[in-house]
């Protein structure tokens, strides 16, 4: 495995003076090194990792990271800034830079070289070393931990923590133990740096902290006798927390990772307080831990929780979607729409022939789509009650297919597969059957349930009204179909990847299960709608420039190419900065495009692509017309919001100027 960080990848002077800026600069040069081999592709992928979640931690640390299939090993560059850049940390920009790139299927050992970095950069001694360093070779070294820094910072660690140990164990007493679990999106760098922090907290205070660490690479699980020994519970996850009735009745303390990076201490004292007033969690799989006594809690956020259960489905089912739908659309750019009644290739298949070679496309993307509705089912279920829930989710979506209940059969699936598994496992059990509970005894019995509710009694009525809805949308003309579309925009665009996208984005690509000339039409205005607000503000940075900072600037060149390809998270940096403005200005142009779009008859058998799809798009002229209708109507709202904004301050300070002037005349006089 080649070496994490050479010294080609230091840059000790690094002049950069935004984040994006300084992606690219690092980036650049993990190119030169042949670690990653599409500059932009690389950085759009850090640009959505830092759009999840602001990369900026306390103490002067910035650490962008992703994961990338345009990372050929996993590479870490490090920049130090004398002016200090902008990470979106609490206590002000960052002069020490790391930007970590794994491969998009790194193993354990590269996660664990990177968790290891993580957690050294809780080391006041490791960072202090970083920024005396002189030499990038020698920086390089001690990152990679073969400089006598890291020994020596290990050394005062154990110091620190002996005397308090000693103390402990001569007084008799046993030492208040938690234990905690840290989760981040990516799992590379934060849920690693959160178990660091935490621990170092614990020995600082005395308390025996034990961390669980669900990363990327998997987990390994506390050991019972730990979680059975330990006084409270501390979660700091961004993500679900994964066997979560393990620490049921404990008093816990529930935050995301980045409160346990940055007050680690403050949550072991509240987890004290807790424990001390006999405070217990009642956990379930299906949610958050929620503490006793509060009866309104699960009531009052049951719309997140539910939200939380379809995007879970939404997620995994992206994939199935990716690979099948384009599959399926460059099968038809090869051998036309025909294609989808060619004989089984297993039967027939002339490897001369591209018509052969088209069906084989299309055949293979068809299997990849039958998967669409049982998977969506499967991990709704999933996000609800864990494990056990998938195969009466995959059950229950199979049947939903059989019946022909299609994508809302699959959506009520996996709901009634997760609340029954919820159900089931709220019933008391002997000891003696716990351990066949998970693999066969919920499976079974909630399959069966499921089963019987999806044939008997939800899945003829759910099936009609999806014919209904079908027979809808192949009947859409005039009006109806511009009302769509300008809803489908809306959506699309008020949350630019949020849960209402992903609705009206799901609800495109179910259609593509069995297209109809009706559900072609929505698919392309969903498209369309999406790739309007990263083109919006691309133009609107590229006309007006003077109304946006250098860093949004610089985002706007970026969105260029994050528009045309339809990843509508590409606005997200400036909806961020100037939401009143920026949001209904992109919604109105949405809404244009998706109704332009509906009205011209376009049509799209693609799920994904953007501009690269554009052949396989029925009118395709006026389809980019829609699109380039909707920017621009964007564009001009938002200059004018942003510009009327500029404007007002300006002439109040002008007004204040003319007062001041005509109050000193009369003195004058």
């Amino acid at each position: 495995m080649s070496e994490l960080i050479t010294a080609e990848l230091v840059d000790l002077d690094l002049s950069a003076a935004t984040k994006d800026a300084a992606a690219r600069s690092l980036a650049e040069r993990m190119v030169a090194a042949h670690r990653v081999t599409d500059l932009d592709g690389f950085l759009a992928d850090v640009a959505a990792r830092e759009a999840q979640m602001p990369t900026g931690l306390d103490g002067g640390i910035g650490i962008p990271h992703c994961r990338s299939e345009h990372v050929t090993a996993p590479t870490l560059a490090f920049g130090r800034s004398a002016a200090g850049i902008d990470f979106g940390a609490a206590d002000g920009p960052a002069d020490l830079v790391f930007l970590i790139a794994a491969p998009a299927g790194a193993d354990d050992d590269h996660l664990t070289i990177l968790s290891g970095l993580a957690r050294r950069l809780m080391d006041p001694a490791f960072t202090a070393a970083l920024r005396a360093g002189t030499d990038p070779a020698a920086v390089a070294a001690l990152i990679r931990g073969e400089e006598p820094a890291e020994e020596l910072a290990a050394e005062e660690k154990k110091e620190g923590t002996a005397p308090e140990a000693e103390t402990a164990e001569a007084a008799g007493s046993v030492p208040f133990r938690i234990v905690a679990v840290t989760s981040c999106p990516t799992g590379i760098a934060h849920t690693y740096m959160a178990a660091e922090s935490l621990a170092a907290a614990g020995r600082a205070e005395g308390v025996e902290v034990t961390v669980e660490t669900q990363g990327s690479g998997g987990f390994k699980k506390l050991d019972p006798a730990v979680i059975a020994a330990a006084d409270a519970v501390i979660w700091a996850h961004d993500v679900e927390v994964r066997e979560k009735t393990r620490f049921r009745g404990k008093p816990l303390v529930d935050v995301g990772v980045k409160a346990g990076i940055n007050r680690p201490a403050e949550l072991i004292a509240e987890a004290r307080r807790k424990a001390e007033r006999g405070e217990v969690a009642a956990v379930s799989e299906a949610g958050h831990g929620k503490d006793s006594g509060d009866g309104d809690a699960d009531h009052a956020h049951f719309g997140v929780r539910l939200r939380t259960y379809l995007m879970s489905g939404v997620s995994y089912m992206v994939p199935f979607v990716a690979a099948g739908g384009l599959l399926i659309a460059l099968s038809f750019a090869i051998g036309g729409y025909e294609t989808a009644s060619a004989k089984s290739v297993a039967d027939h298949f002339v490897w001369g022939e591209a018509d052969s070679w088209a069906a084989l496309l299309n055949q293979i993307g068809s299997a990849a789509f039958a998967f669409l509705v049982p998977v969506l089912a499967g991990y709704i279920a999933y996000g609800m009650a864990d494990r056990p829930a998938l195969v009466p989710g995959f059950v229950g979506g199979s049947i939903a297919l059989t019946v022909n209940a299609g994508f809302l059969g699959g959506l009520v699936a996996g709901l009634l597969a997760g609340a029954v598994v919820m159900a089931i496992q709220r019933v008391p059990v002997h000891a003696t059957l716990r351990g066949i509970m998970p693999v066969l005894v919920i499976p079974l019995i909630a399959s069966a349930v499921v089963g019987f509710l999806m044939f008997i009694v939800v899945g003829k009525p759910i099936a009609s009204l999806q014919n209904a809805l079908t027979d809808w949308l192949n009947g859409l003309s005039g009006s109806n179909a511009v009302i769509l579309g300008v809803v489908l925009g809306l959506m699309m665009c008020f949350d630019m990847g949020g849960p209402l996208n992903k609705v009206a984005y799901a609800f495109a690509v179910g259609g593509l299960a069995d297209p109809t000339d009706g559900s072609l039409k929505v698919m392309a205005a969903v498209m369309a709608a999406g790739m309007v607000p990263p083109l919006a503000m691309a133009l609107a940075t590229t006309v007006r420039k003077k109304l946006f900072t250098k860093t949004e600037r610089e985002n706007g060149r970026a969105a260029w190419v994050l528009g045309a390809s339809f990843i509508t998270e590409g606005a997200i940096p400036f909806a961020a900065a100037d939401p009143l403005r920026v949001i209904p200005s992109v919604m109105a142009g949405g809404a244009v495009t998706g109704a332009l779009s509906m009205a011209f008859g376009a049509t799209l058998r693609a799920p994904h692509g953007g501009v690269f799809v554009v052949p396989l798009i029925g009118e395709p002229f006026l389809y980019l017309l829609a699109i380039a209708a909707g920017t621009l109507v964007a564009t001009a709202l938002v200059v004018l919001l942003k510009g009327a904004r500029r404007a007002a301050p300006d002439a109040a300070g002008e007004a204040g100027a003319a007062g001041s002037d005509d109050s000193r005349v009369p003195v004058a006089a």
